[in-house]
């Protein structure tokens, strides 16, 4: 006997809820054999935290040393305190819209709401 920790599932999905999935993907599925044309008129999104790093280049972390002394040491680069949250939309041919949620924006309906709109007004 050993010890396992649960898989982590961000939600369980009712019956119903799972055959309505397999129904969309069912049409969504369809359409692209229909029409040709279908997958290049799809867009998606997604969201990702963006981490900013304190760069230091190769230049500037050289250092004199003596023939019979040990090689410098570097650290890895560390986060530092700014993140944002990057919203890209791309489709079949590459990104269509992309931005940065303000720091300290929340995402919440109202913000998606706008960024949505952006959305269109650049597919447009």
């Amino acid at each position: 006997m050993h010890h396992v920790a649960a898989k982590f599932m961000p939600r369980l999905l009712t019956r119903e809820q799972k055959e309505h999935r397999v129904a969309v993907c069912q049409q969504l599925s369809q359409c692209a054999l229909d029409d040709p044309s279908f997958m290049s008129r799809v867009i998606t999104g997604d969201e990702s935290w963006v981490y900013g790093y304190d760069t230091e280049t190769k230049q500037k972390s050289s250092q004199w040393k003596s023939p019979g002394s040990p090689r410098p040491k570097k650290v890895r680069q560390n986060r530092i305190m700014t993140k944002s949250m990057l919203i890209v939309f791309f489709n079949i041919r590459g990104i269509v819209h992309h931005e940065f949620a303000p720091q300290g924006q929340t995402v919440n309906a109202g913000f998606y709401c706008s960024v949505l709109r952006r959305l269109r007004e650049d597919i447009w």
